[in-house]
C-alpha cells in the first residue's frame, strides 16, 4: 500500500531550564509563560490543518506543548519514548556555561562522530539516530495518509531532520550541515512511499517562526 504523510515537527515551548541555561535531556522543567504562549500561537497557525494524530515524547514539556497546540480539537495524542530528548547522563540539570569548558561537551556540539558520551554516561548520536528512525517507522506503520503532529526536542529534531535530508549522524553537527530548531517553530516534512517502493522524506519548511512575531 502506498503512503503519503505530512509531518508537522515542533520543538516544545520554552522552559524554565531553558531560561536558566540548564541542560535538560531527560530532566524536565515547566513551560514558561512565553513557552505556553508560543505553543498556543502555533496552534492558531495550524488551526486549518486537519491532523489524523499527534505524537509527543514521554516528557511533560512536550505533552503540555502538544495540548496547548491542539486545544479543544479531538485529535488523539500518543507518547513515544523514541521521541524523547537525547540523554545527557550526569550533565543533566547543570549550567551549560560550565559544561562548555569540557572537551567532551565541545565534541557533542561540534564533532558528533567523536562524541562517545564516556564522561557523562549519556547517549551517543548513533544511539539517538537509531531510536529516532525507529520511532518514525513505528508511526509510519500505523498511518497511511494525512497530517501528523509531532512534538519533540531540540537535539532529537535537529538530528531527525538532518537524517531526512540525507546527512549522516556523524556529520550533522559539522559547520553548515544543520541548524538549531527554535522553540515552537514550525517544520514540515513529507513522507511518500509508492506501492512496493522505499519511502522518502522531503523537508519542505524549516524553522518557520512567522507566527511567533508578537510573542514578546
Amino acid at each position: 500500500m502506498s503512503k503519503n504523510l505530512t509531518f508537522y515537527l515542533i520543538r516544545h515551548g520554552r522552559t524554565v531550564w531553558n531560561e536558566q541555561g540548564l541542560l535538560q535531556g531527560l530532566g524536565n522543567s515547566d513551560l514558561t509563560e512565553n513557552g505556553v504562549k508560543g505553543a498556543k500561537l502555533t496552534g492558531v497557525a495550524l488551526k486549518d490543518v486537519s491532523f489524523v494524530a499527534a505524537y509527543s515524547s514521554c516528557l511533560q514539556r512536550t505533552i503540555d506543548t502538544a495540548q496547548h497546540i491542539l486545544g479543544q480539537r479531538s485529535v488523539p495524542l500518543f507518547q513515544h519514548q523514541g521521541l524523547n530528548e537525547q540523554y545527557f547522563g550526569t550533565w543533566e540539570g547543570l549550567p551549560t556555561v560550565e559544561l562548555h569548558e569540557l572537551e567532551e561537551f565541545k565534541q557533542m556540539r561540534k564533532e558528533a562522530a567523536n562524541y562517545k558520551a564516556q564522561s557523562n554516561g549519556g547517549e551517543t548520536f548513533e544511539q539517538l539516530a537509531e531510536r529516532i528512525m525507529g520511532a518514525m517507522q513505528d508511526i509510519i506503520q500505523v498511518h497511511d495518509q494525512g497530517n501528523i503532529l509531532i512534538i519533540s526536542h531540540g537535539h532529537t529534531l535537529r538530528l531527525m531532520i538532518s537524517l531526512f535530508n540525507g546527512i549522516s549522524w556523524q556529520e550533522h553537527r559539522d559547520e553548515g550541515k544543520s541548524q538549531s530548531l527554535l522553540n515552537t517553530a514550525i517544520n514540515i516534512v513529507r513522507y511518500q512511499q509508492p506501492n512496493d517502493s522505499d519511502g522518502k522524506f522531503f523537508v519542505d519548511v524549516l524553522n518557520d517562526v512567522r507566527h511567533l512575531e508578537h510573542l514578546n
